[in-house]
Order: structure tokens, then sequence, then C-alpha cells
């Protein structure tokens, strides 16, 4: 235990020089991906041997989600074999003692939570070439074939020596606990080698002995993990524009800011006007005066906001005054009847008006036969 604290100790101290020294660029977005990792190493199982002698192949397979830049998951499955050893062993009684190793298989399928250290401490940075995780999780361990320690067990009672209390046939499973370290070195964006180290804690009958305080393992492994899906966006940056100077022989002159534009003066829209002539007598519309009134209808579609004032006149060198008020009327109204039913313009947008013959707008007098329209 005393050896995995110092290991995690120089692995902070580690965060903090190197991974610091590559700090975050904010063009880099993080995206949330799954990723898989496939690890082989070797796992050394505390007991009464040398060191050497409790080594045993090891390997991992396990896949995960990275949740945001400093949080993952993953579920793993360990395994291969595990040591122990019988310190002072007999084969024969009053024999010499000697230690005697005996292996065991299992497999330990778990889940883990990481925690991004270089991320959380110095910011999100996918070119970052080293990455620094801790983890913590558990699972269950599933024994099997553990003959050699029965086999020991059996020589030992034979002998009436010390047995071992907890020795174990066919298939056990025990909860575990572990924690440990990941080292991640960017290969490209996609793949990474890994160099993992665990501790890993189970109850005393994990190795068939009696001890009274619970059995460790640790195993260090090394693989790749390999994304599934991008792992970042790339967000350019913004650059606002700046205007570059002005170069004058050997002297370089910053452009003058540019003058705002004076407003536009509002465009005048100067007012049409249109007589519709009519004969005597008449309040028709002739086919030669209905482009007239065209002419209107497109002046008020093309201006919105325009009016139109109709005014009608009669002329003064026939009837009177009586006949020629109601004709000029007639006139004013014919022209505005158009414009609203055949040609849909809003009736709040025409004024009229008769003169009869009491004005006289032409010199000729057959012209003063008309309905003067001025649209503006």
């Amino acid at each position: 235990m005393k050896s995995l604290k110092s290991l995690l100790i120089a692995a902070l101290a580690l965060v903090s020089t190197t991974a610091m020294a590559q700090s975050a660029e904010p063009e880099y977005q993080f995206k949330k991906h799954a990723f898989i990792t496939l690890q082989g190493g070797a796992q050394y199982t505390l007991g009464e041997a040398k060191f050497k002698d409790l080594l045993s192949p090891n390997a991992q397979l396990s896949i995960g989600y990275q949740f945001n830049p400093w949080f993952a998951a993953r579920i793993q499955g360990n395994g291969w074999q595990s040591k122990g050893g019988w310190a002072n062993y007999r084969d024969v009684k009053l024999g010499t003692p000697f230690n005697k190793n005996y292996k065991f298989n299992y497999v330990a399928p778990g889940l883990d939570l990481m925690f991004n250290l270089s991320n959380a401490f110095c910011g999100f940075n996918p070119k970052r070439f080293f990455n620094l995780s801790l983890f913590l999780g558990g699972g269950a361990n599933i024994g099997f074939k553990n003959d050699e320690a029965n086999d020991i067990a059996a020589q030992l009672y034979s002998l009436d020596a010390y047995n071992m209390q907890y020795v174990w046939d066919g298939t056990k499973i025990r909860p575990f606990g572990r924690g440990g370290l990941e080292f991640a070195f960017r290969l490209s964006d996609a793949v990474k080698l890994i160099i993992e180290g665990n501790a890993n804690i189970l109850s005393d009958k994990y190795n068939s002995k009696y001890g009274d305080n619970p059995d460790m393992y640790f195993n260090a492994l090394a693989g790749l993990r390999i994304n599934l899906g991008k792992s970042y966006t790339k967000v350019e940056p913004f650059i606002e524009p700046v205007d570059e100077p002005v170069e004058t022989g050997n002297t370089y002159v910053a452009p003058e800011p540019k003058k705002p534009e004076p407003p536009k003066p509002p465009v005048k829209i100067e007012p049409l006007r249109r007589d519709v002539f009519f004969t005597i007598n008449s309040t028709v519309i002739r086919d030669s005066e209905v482009q007239k009134v065209r002419d209107i209808v497109d002046y008020m579609n093309k201006y919105p906001k325009s009016k139109v004032a109709v005014t009608g006149y009669a002329d003064a060198g026939t009837g009177n005054d009586i006949i020629n008020d109601r004709i000029a009327k007639q006139r004013a109204e014919k022209v505005v009847k158009t414009l609203i039913e055949q040609y849909n313009i809003p009736a709040d947008r025409i004024t009229s008006d008769s003169k009869g013959a009491r004005v006289q707008p032409f010199a000729e007098n057959d012209l003063n036969r008309v309905s003067i329209c001025i649209a503006e």
C-alpha cells in the first residue's frame, strides 16, 4: 500500500509539471465518445515466496465511454493467472523445508470510474501527448482450477502439518475492489498507448491460506486504446479584420478611419395627372380613355401610400347649371367606381369632387367634358 501511495504522489507531481506545460487550447471542443482497450502484462500476488516466483501473466479487455473531458466509465474483464506460496513446506516428515509455489486461474469482470487528472487540472487538450488518470472500481473475482493448492493441502494433512485452512475447490466468486493509475500516451487522434498499474483487494480466502488480513494482487499492463468516434471538433478562432497600413515609400501610414456616409435625401415622388375625356352628355369611359385609368392604378400600386383626387367637369357651351352639376358629379363618380370595383383600389385612398360648368380648366369648350385625376 505504501508503494501505491508513493506512485500516486509522484503521478500528481507529474501532472503539475509536464501536463501543466501543455495547457488547453481554446479552439478544441470536446465530443462524447466510446473507446475500447486491449492490454497484456503481469500480475504479482502477495504471498510467502520470492517476488519473481509470484509473477503471473495477465490480460485485460475493456470498453468504456468518455462522458466529459475529465470523467469516463469502463466495463473491464481482467484475468488469467494468480500464484501463491507456502513457506517452510516439507514433502516428507522431518524433510528439508522449502518454499512451495502453486497457481490457479481467475477472471474478474468489473466497473471502473475514471478521472482524467490532466484535463481536470490543466484543461482539455486533445493534442496533449501525455494524460494521467486515476480510477476506482470493483467487481466479482471468479476463481477456478485451484488443483495445485488442493494437492498441497492433502499432502500437509497426511504429514499432520499446519494445513491450508481456506483451501477451495471448483469455482469461487468473491467481490473485489480496485484502484490504480493510467498513463496514456497519444499516438494519433484515435489511438493511445496505455500503461496501467492497479491494486486489487479481496477476502482472506483468495489464495487458500489463512493470513488474518485481506489478500491482494497487483497488475502492470500495457496496450492500445482506440476511440470509437471523434473525440473533439476544432473551432476556428474569430479574428477581427484589421485594415492594413498604407505603404508610401519607406514609411507606413495608417489608413484614415472611414467617414460615415451622409444620409441619402428622401426620393421625391412626382404626382401623376390623367385627364379622362367624355362625349357630350355622357358619363361612359370610352375605350380610348381606359389606359389613362390604368395609369392611375399602376401608380397607386407602385406607391402604396399615394392617394388620388378625382374632379368632374361639364362644358359651359351646352346645358344649364343644374344639368352640368349633375353630369360633372356623375363623371367623377364613374372614375371612382371603376378604380374601386374593377381595380380594387381602397376607397380611403380616393377623394372626389365636381365643379359643374362654373370652372372651365380648358379654353376649348369640348375638352371641359372631363374628369381630372391627380395621384400623389
